[in-house]
């Protein structure tokens, strides 16, 4: 094999609503329960890849530097079993989001790797074989496939756990608002996290139950334009999340004084009138749901507090796509 053409591919964040917390199968990254989210236009990855049979080793750059992952190696080399081939890699990879933050940098990476390595590799992958092969970098990955919202199927294996979009109506109105509350690297993993409450806490079986209930409600929600209760219940399914780390042995948790703070906002908000809710994955960074209407009396409320640069306004973001 010559050297293959370099493909290129952007793939935007999602911020779960209905969180995914805890897999049945390490290797192949099924998860517990099936999950719910919005992927994002503010913030998104571009990647290259090229196989190139003259190549050692793969050579991974990010944002302009060197890197050494096993990871990205090991992902390709279920691209490289798929497309039976053997050479080695050249990836470029480029961030727009902040990494190790709670903003599911991961998902837009391992989305953007899946559609330009398949390429690159010349696989002629449909969305549904993306997103699976998507989810085996990173869980989340597999629902930034798509674009809006979006729902990831926990299945019993390979071939059945996979994301797929969910309609709503073009009435559906909605944007996010993501306060960036520190940039730091995680103290604990979302994969080492995950892992621990699914080993200790002994409210993991109910978290399962309710998140399924949780699922139903946000679905319905979305079908009927409900947004107030779609907002709710995107929040408590947040709050249990977080709640469930605490329950852990030993207890962790990713929540920063400026988070209680931002969380405090939002409800003051609600009070007055402001129909908006929070989330927030594993990270401190405080995501707002809210309708575009609402968009400046939130930015202003939080630039007061926080700072303009740190609020960020992102909408419904596309599928993954080449550029």
């Amino acid at each position: 094999m010559n050297a293959t053409t370099t493909y290129t591919a952007r793939a935007h964040t999602n911020i779960a609503l209905i969180k995914y917390w805890g897999k049945k199968d390490e290797k192949l990254i099924l998860p517990m329960n099936s999950s719910l989210s919005l992927t994002l236009d503010r913030f998104y990855t571009e990647t290259s890849v090229m196989f190139d049979e003259q190549l050692k080793d793969d050579l991974f750059l990010l944002d302009g530097s060197k890197e050494k992952n096993d990871k990205i190696s090991n992902f390709l080399e279920i691209v490289r079993q798929k497309a039976n081939i053997t050479a080695k890699a050249k990836i470029i990879s480029k961030n727009h989001v902040p990494s190790t933050a709670g903003l599911a940098s991961s998902a837009s990476a391992y989305a953007a790797l899946a559609l330009a390595a398949s390429k690159a590799a010349g696989l002629n992958l449909d969305k549904k074989e993306l997103s699976r092969l998507a989810r085996r970098g990173s869980g989340s990955a597999c629902r930034s496939i798509y674009g809006g919202l979006v729902e990831w199927q926990e299945g019993i294996d390979d071939q059945t756990s996979f994301a797929h979009p969910i309609e709503m109506s073009r009435d559906f109105d909605i944007a996010m608002i993501a306060l960036v509350i520190s940039t730091d690297f995680k103290k604990i993993s979302s994969r080492a996290g995950m892992k621990r409450v699914v080993e200790t806490s002994p409210y993991y079986p109910a978290w399962v139950q309710n998140t399924a209930k949780d699922l139903r409600k946000l679905k319905q929600a979305i079908s009927k334009n409900d947004f107030e209760t779609f907002g709710e219940v995107s929040e408590e399914n947040a709050m249990k999340m977080h709640a469930l780390n605490m329950s852990a042995h030993p207890h962790f948790n990713y929540l920063e004084p400026d988070s209680i703070k931002a969380m405090k906002i939002v409800e003051k908000l609600r009070s007055q009138g402001v129909s908006c809710y929070y989330t927030l994955d594993a990270g401190p960074n405080v995501k707002v749901i809210c309708r575009r209407k609402d968009i400046q009396a939130i930015v202003d409320r939080l630039s007061d507090s926080f700072g303009q640069e740190k609020v960020l306004v992102a909408g419904p973001g596309p599928a993954a796509h080449l550029i």
